[in-house]
């Protein structure tokens, strides 16, 4: 380290004052050090060749290659990053380079299944005042909600209308969901921490069903409470399955509401007796009928789920609605789209990835989005005769995602193809499905 200290010294004087503490900081040497050199979720290697930072995007290396403009990008991106730890204790935030220092393109990634830890007298009084800390509430409730059940019954429907806002992708298709989303509802004596999980299926055809089935079992482990849904049309039937699926590994008893949905497109009597069936026949606390749709019974549902949750503060700030980045709801409404635009086995072949994501404070933010399908001849259906379809599609995932990020966007998309990416375990865990997603 003291010779990297070194070799970078011939050239540290035209530097940035930011740049060459941080040096002196990295290499632990007698200088002292204003800057934190790990702030948990921000860190910058300093090597002697040209190398391109993948949280930072800046380049170091060569002098003429350090302009004056980049100390600017250096302060806005160290000023984000600040305001991004302030929770980093009560999050299942991990950075890998902590376990593999060698790795150079290690990223920043958020666990879908570590329950953060909301014990707050682990902030100092500086991070209090920046999370508008306010003394414990001793009627505060708060807790983790997990919401089952088998594909196209309206869990994604409900939990969209219990947090207030459209987190969850919806269509008429089944499977829709295939990460397990968390929206937050938050009031001033509660927070309910929502995980929206894929429907559950008997029969796994890839490795992705695999993963996703898994994804709803640890989300139940986290759970103070589980909703399973059900839809009120289809025949009444046992949730054995779900129930094995979402909390077969728990031992303990956690408390459970069969939420019996789509109740507006049945008639009263036969609510009544569907009510009845469930409550004779299933092993849970309690049966609600609602229609997601339209909000009918959501605050009943609620009612229910304070009744269950234990006393304690928020887990996170109340004015926000996810802890997921806002790329993952870019790609989702992307996916989206392409459920809505295409038919048969085409939308589930496909996933989508944000590759590149750049605010810019003087034109419309551009997003480069990727389309992975698994054939050539899928691809060609996508794009559409002179690109007609790939237009049409790009067009409306950017109006939603405008009206979503309430801004103008530049959308890029493109299409490639990669064989039985749903069968590559090592891709399906950069797409997301391993359990973490990137959290910056």
């Amino acid at each position: 380290m003291r010779a990297l200290c070194f070799n970078v010294s011939l050239f540290t004087a035209s530097l940035p004052i930011n740049y060459t503490t941080l040096i002196h900081s990295y290499c632990n040497c007698s200088s002292s050090p204003s800057f934190p050199i790990d702030n948990g979720r921000f860190r910058l290697r300093i090597t002697t060749t040209r190398r391109r930072n993948s949280k930072s995007e800046l380049f170091l290396g060569d002098e003429e290659e350090v302009e004056a403009e980049e100390n600017e990008k250096f302060s806005s991106i160290a000023e984000k990053t600040s305001r991004a730890m302030r929770m980093k204790r009560s999050k299942g935030v991990f950075d890998t380079e902590e376990e593999e220092e060698e790795e150079d393109d290690s990223s920043m990634l958020l666990s879908l299944s570590v329950k953060p830890d909301r014990n707050m007298a682990l902030l100092d009084d500086y991070e209090m005042e920046e999370l508008d800390f306010v003394p414990e509430n001793p009627n505060h409730r708060s807790g983790y909600v997990a919401v089952l059940g088998k594909p196209n019954v309206g869990k994604s429907t409900l939990s969209n209308q219990m947090v207030g806002q459209k987190l969850s992708i919806v269509t008429d298709k089944p499977q829709t969901t295939r990460h397990r989303v968390l929206g937050i509802c938050s009031g001033p004596e509660h927070q309910m921490i929502l995980y929206d999980t894929p429907g559950v299926i008997e029969k796994k055809m890839h490795k992705l069903d695999s993963m996703m089935m898994k994804n709803v079992r640890s989300a139940a482990v986290n759970a103070d409470c589980v909703l399973v849904v059900v839809d009120a049309c289809k025949v009444p039937a046992k949730i054995d399955e779900v129930l094995e699926e979402g909390v077969g590994d728990l031992k303990y008893k956690v408390p459970t509401l069969l939420v019996l949905n789509k109740k507006d497109l049945i008639k009263p009597g036969e609510i009544a007796k569907r009510l009845e069936w469930y409550e004779k026949f299933t092993d849970v606390d309690e049966v609600i009928p609602v229609s997601a749709k339209y909000g009918h019974g959501v605050e009943d549902v609620k009612d229910w789920i304070l009744s269950k949750l234990p006393l304690g503060p928020a887990y996170y700030p109340k004015d926000i609605a996810s802890e997921h980045p806002e790329r993952f709801f870019v790609a989702e409404i992307v996916r989206e789209k392409i459920f809505l635009q295409y038919r048969n086995e085409v939308p589930y072949a496909c996933q989508v990835n944000v590759v590149s994501y750049k605010t810019r404070p003087n034109a419309k933010d551009f997003i480069q989005v990727e389309v992975i399908v698994e054939r050539n001849t899928q691809k060609i259906i996508l794009i559409g005769k002179e690109g007609k379809a790939l237009k049409l599609l790009a067009t409306a995932a950017r109006l939603d995602i405008e009206d979503f990020l309430q801004k103008k966007v530049f959308l890029e998309v493109e299409v490639k193809v990669k064989e039985n990416w749903r069968q590559n375990e090592g891709l399906l865990k950069d797409y997301g499905y391993g359990g973490h997603i990137q959290a910056l």
